[in-house]
């Protein structure tokens, strides 16, 4: 679905009728609030106006690589969304902020912890004039704690969670994911609590809150990391165990890595037992296949280097395409290590509607990520470009009920 869909052929959308207002910027609650949008939330994001020679407007529309001045990330991060401008370092900026939350279900904030206060909008205060009001806070360790007035970016957040450790070659450096992963999750977890406040909000409807009962949603981005990582904390508690990094195999589970080619690199994961065997087979090695210590995980991971030296002998015979027919035919998890233009070239992506086109105001086609989950019967849709700075604000303001 493109941007230039007639309002008529939207599907109902999940979220219609949400309202949400976006004070967030750059990654963490802007993506937050673009999950809500893309199923229907009217997001009216605030954006700061220029001052001292800054373009205003979220940072992130100066981003990374940029056509006729914004980032083509916008268009990602901020479709679906209004932008109104406000400045919210003036009490005239701030008044206006807090009538439009006194209409609004849902307010997302990632400041440094504090800052809302010093403006006045605690959520003590706010939801005084609107009991119903569910706040999203993301920062990088929480509300509370000792560490709760540091700043905190994703790289950070993702070294505290316990990620960055891990995410190296054993005895190297270890080095960070491409994206702003820290970011992401929090963004993701502060989507799931609001839609959790929602569900609690509506079952506490009564005569003296007709709205039902809002709440805060504290979402730390090193929690969001932390989250995430699986087994990590529960081995160190039971046997001691600090997990070391290993590259691109997973500890533990075998075999599951990463295997060259004669002409690339291929990831497999051949841990399951069944799969296991078939894999074996696939690459003419029954005597593994058959061998009773490898029938279980226990087995196997006593005995990784032999069988990923096994896997690696067979594929770097083998082209990357040859890996993949045998491999599938086998029904044995495979797949080749995918760049940008291995994804935007994929059938199966396009299949999905996972790389879908949006079109800029002055007129750039871009192909951004589709919409996640996908829901049968009210699935989400873009229905709008990444609005031009203060696009909104003239349509937005005029439309708040007057003092």
């Amino acid at each position: 679905m493109t941007t230039t869909q007639p309002a008529s052929l939207i599907p109902p959308q999940a979220l219609e009728g949400l309202k949400v207002i976006e004070l967030g910027q750059l990654i963490a609650g802007p993506f937050a609030g673009k999950t809500l949008a893309d199923f229907g939330a009217d997001v009216i994001k605030i954006e700061p106006p220029a001052a001292e020679g800054a373009p205003g407007g979220d940072p992130l529309r100066q981003w990374r690589m940029l056509h006729n001045g914004t980032s083509v990330w916008w268009q990602f991060q901020s479709r679906n969304k209004k932008s109104v401008v406000l400045d919210l370092r003036t009490e005239e900026g701030r008044d206006v902020v807090r009538r439009l939350i006194d209409e609004a279900d849902v307010v997302i904030e990632n400041f440094k912890p504090g800052t809302m206060e010093k403006w006045g909008m605690a959520y003590e205060d706010l939801s005084q004039r609107n009991p119903g009001l569910i706040m999203l806070r993301i920062s990088g360790y929480g509300q509370t704690g000792p560490y709760r007035e540091r700043p905190g970016f994703a790289v950070v957040a993702e070294a505290m969670g316990g990620m960055r450790y891990l995410n190296a070659e054993p005895g190297r450096v270890p080095v960070r994911a491409g994206v702003s992963l820290g970011d992401t999750l929090a963004g993701l977890h502060g989507a799931i609590g609001i839609l959790l406040a929602l569900q609690a909000r509506q079952r506490s409807v009564s005569p003296d809150a007709p709205k039902g009962r809002g709440q805060v949603v504290d979402v730390a981005l090193y929690e969001a990391v932390f989250n995430c990582m699986e087994s990590l904390l529960p081995e160190f508690s039971a046997f001691g165990a600090i997990r070391q990094p290993a590259g691109s195999a997973l500890p533990g589970i075998a075999p599951s890595n990463a295997y060259p080619c004669a002409d690339g690199m291929v990831v497999i994961g051949g841990n399951g037992d069944s799969i296991f065997k078939r894999l074996m087979i696939a690459i003419a090695r029954d005597d593994l296949a058959t061998d009773p210590e490898l029938a279980s995980n226990p087995g196997r991971v006593k005995r990784v280097a032999e069988i990923d030296a096994a896997i690696g002998a067979w594929t770097a015979t083998r082209s990357v395409e040859q890996v993949l027919d045998v491999l599938n035919a086998a029904s044995v998890p495979v797949g080749r290590i995918y760049n940008a233009q291995d994804i935007a070239r994929d059938p199966h992506y396009r299949a999905r509607d996972m790389i879908l086109p949006v079109t800029t105001h002055d007129g750039l086609t871009v192909e951004v990520p589709g919409i996640i989950p996908k829901l049968s019967a009210t699935p989400g849709v873009i229905q709008r470009r990444g609005p031009m700075l203060g696009e909104d604000t003239e349509a937005v303001l005029a439309a708040i009920k007057k003092p």
